[in-house]
């Protein structure tokens, strides 16, 4: 949904045209390489670009819920199947119980926004995943997000995993966990049908647990590993965000906070972060590359 800050009159309605069109012009010459399959987003910076900004409590995430939905619009004309973005971890959780709660309705609202027709999820058949451990969260959040993904299980165009209660080591121990009640579940059956005998090398080997077991459990078991991550505000650090699905993905820096973000970022990372350029085939580790912007 993007922010609507202009009139009706024919200049304005000008000014959008050509503003739609040079989007339309720098996206297709984008999309005349190979295009990222998988683009993850760490949203950081809103609650900066607020005290930045003077603006009104919670208005620093509702500015960048607005950055989402067009960065979001801009992934999908791209080309990019996969879009995942890290909204709520579960140590966000800490943070003061007002602010927490005030997150929480914001969530829940926004959730909601999705359901409408004329969402964005409906105009690119986008099919919505919330990942992480949501029984964490509100009653409400948990429902409205699962009505979400209800809603949107037939869309196939596009996939939008939004990740809330969610870090990377909570979501390793839960598939470790799955997958060790999955191998318990097996061996006890087996024990049942077998009386008197001891474990025996076949029975352990039924009970090893393998990488595949593991990753089949994993929340983001419904998307292939991130080609780029790009994180707003300067940092860069993965803060327990896919540290799973990121060994071999280029981690892309900006020193823009979150509601700043926009196109040219997304081209900026894209075409710098190129699959086919030399720096991309380095070693197996994530390269930090930084836009040419003034620190903060």
């Amino acid at each position: 949904m993007e922010e609507d800050c202009t009139g009706d009159s024919p200049a304005n309605s000008f000014v959008e045209t050509v503003i739609d069109f040079v989007q339309r012009c720098l996206l297709g010459i984008l999309s005349v390489g190979p295009i990222p399959s998988h683009i993850a987003f760490i949203m950081d910076g809103n609650r900066r670009y607020e005290k930045t900004h003077n603006l009104s409590y919670g208005m620093g995430h509702r500015a960048g819920y607005v950055a989402l939905m067009n960065l979001l619009k801009y992934c999908y004309r791209l080309g990019v199947k996969y879009v995942t973005v890290y909204a709520f971890s579960i140590d966000n959780f800490k943070r003061p119980p007002e602010e927490v709660q005030n997150l929480m309705q914001l969530l829940q609202e926004k959730i909601e926004s999705l359901l409408k027709a004329e969402s964005i999820v409906h105009k690119y058949g986008i099919r919505v995943h919330f990942i992480g451990n949501l029984k964490l969260l509100d009653e409400s959040v948990r429902l409205a997000a699962e009505k979400a993904m209800k809603a949107t299980a037939c869309h196939n165009k596009a996939v939008l995993s939004i990740c809330i209660a969610y870090t990377s080591t909570n979501e390793v121990l839960h598939a470790v966990q799955v997958s060790c009640r999955g191998a318990c579940s097996v061996a006890q059956s087996t024990n049942g049908s077998i009386e008197g005998v001891g474990f025996g090398m076949e029975k352990q080997e039924n009970q090893i647990i393998s990488l595949v077991d593991i990753e089949k459990r994993m929340y983001m078991a419904v998307a292939p590993d991130p080609d780029i991550v790009i994180r707003s505000s300067g940092e860069t650090r993965l803060s327990n965000f896919l540290l799973w699905q990121t060994g071999c993905s280029i981690l892309h820096t900006t020193a823009a906070l979150w509601p700043e973000v926009g196109l040219g970022h997304l081209v900026w990372a894209t075409s710098s972060c190129h699959p086919s350029s030399p720096s991309s085939k380095l070693a197996l580790m994530p390269l930090v590359r930084n836009s040419p912007e003034r620190q903060r």
